[in-house]
């Protein structure tokens, strides 16, 4: 039975098997491509290219939907609109600084902004409480998001994906700066805890007056909170249990006592130890399968280990593959991953984060192309 792209990702997420992998490219941030590799695949393509972001400091390309149609991507994106504008502002052409209060700075060369200043990198406890933080429940933020949202919904054939903007390790690790961020969890536990607690606050605040808009109408929403390293996690699993853990807890809680809304949770690196961990709080899909990071790359162990607990989205290697590889190469890392992820439902096949401008839109095509051939269910592969 043929089946469209909303009744396919349900499906998957039921972990039953649809008609075939459901795709997601352009579907989140870390689905999408970086800005130059988009404009590269446009041009291959013969398509227009005018710019539109995701994130300014990341670069990552809101994609058009004749791009989407043209690769079977089977969501549809909407997110909540610019907050007021009380410490955001354009500094130079390669220099901002966000809602948050931290500078980025794009360096010559580079691709991304970078962190050049993290605003608390120096606050102590006492300075949580006059930090002009964010309005994150600001009415402006969600302005026709509802009529929006129901549109998708009710005239559109997709999956409908919003963006949760919804972090608490990284947002605090960007603000802090890394380094003092991990001292801060093993050296000063009252400050961690505090300023866990007012991030918590703060996207709680945020997502209870989205999901009132949106809530009714869309099937997943994002969460991104990287926490591994091409190594392992991060911290501890014994740390990131007693600090951590609950206050993510608390945002996928608050989500789920308002909506049905499935958890996309983003998290790169090997975070093979935290799995469960992810499941006991309720993380429906974990993105990006990084394939090239330690345990990661054994995705038949984590279908057999956890395959009938969690989601997988993700999986077709951007570190070697698809930049480097040939497109026979590209589509037998394809097969590779439906052979192991895809038996049984529960699967998304996307390239593991945003596609980089060193991959050539040849491989962009045979990713996807083989994706929809080998992807198909009953699988042959």
């Amino acid at each position: 039975m043929v089946m469209n792209s909303r009744e396919r990702v349900l499906c998957a997420l039921n972990h039953e098997e649809p008609d075939r992998v459901p795709i997601f490219f352009g579907t989140s941030s870390p689905t999408s491509m970086l800005a130059p590799a988009y404009e590269r695949l446009k041009a291959y393509l013969g398509i227009q290219w005018e710019p539109r972001l995701l994130s300014k400091t990341f670069q990552y390309a809101q994609l058009d939907e004749e791009v989407m149609t043209r690769f079977g991507s089977d969501g549809r994106l909407i997110s909540a609109r610019a907050g007021p504008a009380v410490l955001r502002r354009e500094v130079s052409e390669t220099c901002l600084i966000d809602d948050w209060g931290i500078t980025w700075e794009q360096k010559p060369g580079s691709l991304y902004y970078e962190v050049a200043e993290a605003p608390l990198r120096h606050a102590t406890i006492d300075d949580l409480e006059t930090y002009p933080w964010p309005d994150l429940s600001h009415p402006s933020r969600f302005v026709g998001l509802a009529e929006e949202a129901r549109r998708l919904r009710e005239e559109t054939p997709y999956a409908v994906v919003a963006l949760g903007y919804l972090s608490t390790f990284e947002q605090i690790h960007v603000m802090r700066g890394l380094e003092n961020w991990l001292l801060d969890l093993v050296g000063d536990s009252e400050f961690a805890l505090a300023l866990l607690r007012k991030v918590t606050d703060l996207m709680i605040s945020g997502v209870i007056p989205y999901l009132e808009a949106i809530g009714p109408y869309i099937d997943l929403i994002t969460f991104s909170d990287d926490l591994g390293s091409q190594q392992g996690p991060l911290i501890s699993p014994k740390m990131y249990r007693k600090m951590v853990k609950p206050f993510q807890a608390e945002v996928i809680a608050a989500i789920k006592a308002r909506s049905q809304a499935r958890i996309f949770f983003h998290s790169c690196g090997n975070v093979y130890p935290l799995i469960g961990d992810l499941i006991d709080i309720g993380v429906d899909v974990l993105n990006p399968v990084q394939v090239s990071a330690g345990d990661m790359g054994d995705t038949a162990r984590l279908k057999r280990e956890f395959g009938d607990r969690i989601c997988f989205c993700g999986g077709i290697d951007t570190q070697s593959v698809l930049p480097r590889g040939t497109p026979e190469e590209v589509r037998a890392e394809v097969r590779q991953r439906i052979k192991d992820l895809a038996p049984g439902g529960g699967y998304f096949l996307a390239a593991v984060h945003a596609i980089q401008p060193d991959v050539p839109p040849e491989n962009v095509c045979a990713m996807f192309d083989e994706a929809m051939k080998a992807g198909r269910y009953p699988l042959a592969v």
